[in-house]
Order: structure tokens, then sequence, then C-alpha cells
């Protein structure tokens, strides 16, 4: 019975050392990916990131909502002249340079409106430019290998118990799960950033247009932050790879593998939760509420 027992044993630790290993060798791959992935994300511009989407939402904003910040422009301008005049003591001391102030005023606002475009993606092509240059001084390897800091970790296995083989076994199964959803989560905040310009700029001529009316230019205004913050959110993502770069690089694995492995996925963890702080961060950067 003894040696029955002990082939059975033999079986279940076999079966248990070889999904640990097939759970290791791939528990960081998508993980790695995505991490990789992020520097081409963040570093594209509208345009070069998807120049279907691109020219869609240029062709809307050109068509719809263009004509839409057309009428806010003349009312705005409207009740800036309004404004100018009854300022004037009722129009009893109305002056010929306001004017003339008026209608450079409204020049300025009509050669705002119809260069939103252009002026819009002005400020993504300097914030690629800042990424772009940061992403030189970056650390490319950015990969989590547990397998490659145990030479000897199959031999380690082998030597263990079935009930710690089966305790490591369900630890490597749930943080696989677990990068599988960290993954996921890199994914959204990097296409979710660029969807999220796309839509800003979608309206981008109806704020624009009130960018010269002293009361109504906060709007204009605060839309601009909002452009500067997203551009520049990507350069704060990279900072954000650079430093998990350099933490995966010097990271000192335990001589224990399960807790090697919770080590691991506290970088990623760490990473993903940077991630998601850079939005609101560029914001209180640059004001944009």
């Amino acid at each position: 019975m003894d040696f029955i027992f002990d082939k059975f044993t033999e079986w279940i630790k076999s079966l248990l050392v070889s999904g640990i290993m097939d759970n290791l060798s791939g528990l960081f791959d998508n993980v790695n990916t995505k991490v990789a992935d992020i520097g081409t994300q963040v570093g594209s511009t509208p345009q070069a990131w998807n120049g279907n989407i691109y020219n869609m939402i240029k062709t809307l904003s050109d068509n719809v909502i263009l004509p839409i910040a057309g009428v806010i422009l003349a009312i705005v301008m409207t009740l800036e002249l309004i404004q100018l005049i009854t300022d004037r003591n009722n129009m009893h001391d109305v002056d010929t340079w306001m004017f003339f102030k008026w209608i450079f005023k409204t020049a300025c606002a009509v050669l705002i409106v119809s260069h939103t475009w252009d002026i819009v993606m002005g400020v993504f092509d300097v914030a690629q430019t800042v990424i772009s240059r940061a992403s030189g001084v970056i650390l490319s390897n950015t990969n989590i290998d547990i397998a490659s800091h145990f030479s000897d970790l199959e031999t380690r296995l082998n030597a263990m118990g079935v009930g710690e083989l089966l305790g490591l076994w369900l630890q490597s199964f749930v943080v696989g799960v677990s990068m599988w959803a960290l993954s996921i989560c890199i994914f959204i905040i990097a296409y979710g950033r660029m969807i999220e310009i796309y839509l800003v700029t979608s309206v981008a001529p109806i704020p624009m247009s009130t960018m010269v009316n002293r009361e109504w230019g906060q709007m204009g205004q605060n839309y601009l932050r909002s452009l500067f913050a997203l551009g520049f959110q990507g350069f704060l993502i990279m900072i954000c790879v650079a430093i998990y770069a350099v933490l995966v690089r010097n990271m000192v694995v335990d001589t224990n593998v399960s807790a090697a492995i919770w080590s691991c996925m506290g970088y990623t963890v760490l990473l993903c939760f940077t991630l998601f702080k850079t939005g609101s961060l560029a914001k209180s950067v640059f004001n944009a509420h």
C-alpha cells in the first residue's frame, strides 16, 4: 500500500510541478506586452494613432460642430458689443476706439474658430514631441520573468511537499488571473486616453468660440487647460513606466518562490494605480476642472 501511495504522491507532485511551471512561465506575459505597448500608444498624435477615426472626428467637427460654434460666436460678440456700449455711461460717452476694439476682437475670434483644429492638434504635437524626447531616456526593458531569477526552479519545486505545491499552484493561478485583469486595466488606460482625446477634440470649436469674451472666455480657457492636461498625461504615463522599469530592473526577488510571485505582482499593481492617477494629476497641474 505504501508503494501505491508513494506512486500516487509522485504523480500528483509531477502534475502540480508541471502546472506551476506552466503558470509561472507565462504569468507576466500579458502585462509585459501591454506595458511595452504603452510608449507607442501615448507617444502617438491623434492623427497617427488611427487615421480613420481622426478623419471621422475632423469631418464631424467641421460639418456639425463648427456651424454651432459660429452661431455661438455671433451671440457672444453681439453681447460683447452691447456691453461695450452700455458700459460707457449709457451711450453718452461713446468713443470710436471701442468699435475698432470690438472689430479687432471679433476678427481674432473668427480667426481662432476657423483654425481651431490646427490649434488643438498643435497642443498634441507639442505634447508628443515632449513624450518622444522623454522616451529616449527611459529604460526599455520592462519585462518581469520569474523563471530567470530561479535557475533551479523545477528542482526546488520537486523538493516541496504536496501541500506546499498545491498552495503554490493556487497562488500562481490567482496571480495569473489578477495579471490578466491588470493587463486589461493597462489597455483601458492607454486606449481610453486616446478615445477621450477624440471626444474632447470633436467639440473644440464651441468652447474656442468664447475665448475673446470677458465673461464667457473662462470656458475656452478651461478647455485649453484640459487639452494640455490630456496631452501631458502621456508624459506622466511615460514617467510611471520609467519608474516601473527601474524597479523591475533592480528588484530583489525573495528566495521563496511564493514571496517572489507576490512581490512582482505588487510592482504591477503599483504601476496600474499610478497610471490611473495620472489623469487627475495632470488636470490638477493645469488646473483643468
